[in-house]
């Protein structure tokens, strides 16, 4: 600040372009105040408003400007506009906030404005472009003058004008006055552009979740790639509640309602290919966190040789969902891709002489040809309701979304045990242990013996990126040390490990299957009715050929699929 610059009382009501104004005697207190008002009833800059009512020209307000906070001043009629950047800022934002975009360097965005000291539009350019805003002071009439000549078309979206949202099928609920003043608040061009631009990066990214979370001082959004979150930006924290409306309008829930959690779905539609989402908020400290799944229905449409069986286990998944009554139990933790196994088994058995029902909470990848039904527990549609249902149907296969109580179990082997084939579900950590899960859940041990015909345990670890991996070097102790046999370090094959280059994710691209398929044989009956532990069925399951977990993450290490360090991690119970 200038030393000779006269000390004013300045009402602490006026702030920005006024308060310097009037500390640098420009413009008196009462004038200052009265424009400020103008300002805010006709939702416009004060630097607009000042200049127009001639309260300060357009060339003392720039010099004023630029003197007291120290920032450069460009005189626009000696600038080529011909050198203008072109695209790096939507031409109605810069029309709306009276700013032209100067040049870029790095991550920083040179601004031309004629009011440096308004934040708000400082935050939108931010969000809008990602890049940090550095403001260079300019006058305005010649602003104004070089925003009318250089006006374009707004360009469009990206993703292009293929690129549209579907809204969900089901009926919405009458919209409250309340909820059309927040809906016609979100129908904001930077806010649009920004939830389309990071669902579209996070499909092209092969993310399979998003999440938008707000905390006390910033905003990140993360993707999920190959099992891992990462942050991809923070946008400014004032737009948490107009992304989380928009969301929630495309989503068709209540976006009054932000004291109970809601779920959702909505589709992208890009070109001929058409994308699902799950979406998901739920109540913090600090406003609504919302997590969208990214449902792919192709990855049920691949087939069971890209699921990375190997061939004895495919053999003996194949033999069991080609029974035609029993039951076939897929386990582990969530996010393992036990969904996308069920469908893929279900797609095998998709034919136009079989009767398919599935029920779910919800259903995620929906395939035609199959029945498929939602749970709703408020309305009474639970998981045992829908299999007392479906058997009513005619059904040749059932598929459970997920095991959860006593009574679904007893229908559902029920149903097994009546020339059913049903496929379901349960959070366990190996295949044996699923087993002694069912007997203390209640269910009978004959019933489980009778009906079960295979389980299957599995996870997922991260394929090692082809084209740059490269060998590991690990002592023979510490290959033995995890699990590898003295005979399979012949030196015939050689462990990779990570690199990372510019076509991964830290060495690693794309997601690979480990998996435990134990079928239930006659040895594993009787030790059922036994009631064995976990531990017997495992060993008895060992003795017959049946690999465990940490055994088929070593097979995939020997093919040089994925690494040590990975398999480890993963199998790591």
């Amino acid at each position: 600040m200038p030393l000779d610059t006269p000390a004013v009382a300045i009402p602490a009501t006026l702030t920005g372009a006024a308060r310097v104004l009037v500390h640098a005697g420009r413009l008196d207190a009462t004038t200052a105040l009265a424009l400020t008002q103008t300002a805010r009833q006709q939702r416009q800059g004060f630097a607009t408003v000042a200049v127009d009512a001639g309260a300060i020209s357009a060339r003392a307000l720039a010099h004023t400007l630029a003197r007291t906070l120290a920032l450069p001043l460009l005189d626009l009629d000696a600038f080529d506009t011909r050198l203008l950047p072109r695209g790096l800022l939507d031409t109605r934002l810069a029309r709306q906030h009276q700013v032209v975009v100067l040049g870029r360097r790095g991550n920083r965005l040179f601004i031309g404005g004629a009011d440096p000291t308004d934040q708000a539009a400082a935050e939108r350019i931010k969000f809008a472009t990602q890049l940090t805003p550095e403001w260079v002071v300019v006058e305005r009439d010649k602003l104004v003058r070089l925003l009318d000549a250089t006006a374009e078309q707004l360009p469009t979206p990206s993703g292009g004008t293929d690129f549209r949202f579907d809204l969900a099928d089901e009926a919405a609920p009458a919209p409250t006055v309340e909820a059309t003043a927040l809906s016609a608040e979100v129908e904001d061009a930077p806010v649009v552009r920004f939830l389309q631009k990071m669902l579209i990066d996070a499909v092209n990214a092969r993310a399979s979740d998003l999440h938008f979370e707000p905390y006390e001082s910033h905003y990140r959004v993360r993707f999920r790639i190959d099992g891992e979150l990462r942050e991809v930006v923070q946008p400014p924290l004032g737009i948490k509640d107009k992304l989380a409306s928009r969301i929630k309008v495309i989503s068709r829930l209540d976006i009054a309602e932000k004291r109970v959690p809601q779920d959702g779905r909505m589709q992208l539609n890009v070109g001929t290919r058409t994308i699902d989402f799950r979406v998901s908020t739920l109540p913090t400290l600090f406003g609504e966190k919302i997590v969208i799944r990214i449902l792919d229905a192709s990855s049920a449409q691949l087939g069971i040789d890209a699921l990375g069986y190997e061939a004895e286990e495919k053999a003996r998944l194949l033999h069991a969902v080609r029974r035609p009554y029993g039951m076939v139990l897929v386990t582990g933790p969530t996010g393992s891709g036990k969904t996308v196994s069920l469908y893929t088994c279900l797609n095998l058995l998709n034919r136009p002489g079989i009767n398919i029902s599935a029920v779910e909470d919800p259903a995620e990848i929906r395939l035609p040809g199959i029945n498929q039904v939602d749970v709703n527990e408020k309305a009474g549609l639970t998981f045992a309701a829908a299999l007392r249902a479906f058997l009513r149907q005619d059904p040749d296969v059932i598929m459970v979304g997920e095991i959860r109580d006593l009574e679904t179990a007893d229908i559902a082997i029920k149903a097994a045990q009546t020339g059913h084939l049903v496929l379901s579900t349960l959070h366990t950590n190996d295949a044996p242990s699923t087993l002694t899960r069912l007997l203390h859940m209640g269910v009978a041990p004959f019933n489980v013996a009778s009906s079960v015909l295979l389980i299957t345990a599995q996870r997922l670890a991260r394929r090692l990126c082809e084209q740059c991996k490269a060998p590991a070097a690990l002592s023979r102790e510490a290959l033995l040390q995890a699990g590898f046999a003295a005979e399979e370090l012949d030196g015939r094959w050689q462990p990779y490990r990570a690199v990372g280059c510019a076509a991964c994710n830290n060495g690693y691209k794309g997601r690979v299957g480990l998996y435990q398929v134990m079928p239930v044989s006659e040895a594993l009956q009787r030790l059922i009715l036994a009631q064995g532990t976990a531990l017997d069925l495992a060993q008895q399951a060992r003795r017959e050929g049946v690999r465990d977990l940490r055994q088929a993450g070593l097979v995939k290490v020997r093919a040089g699929v994925t690494s040590l360090e990975e398999v480890i991690a993963v199998t790591n119970d």
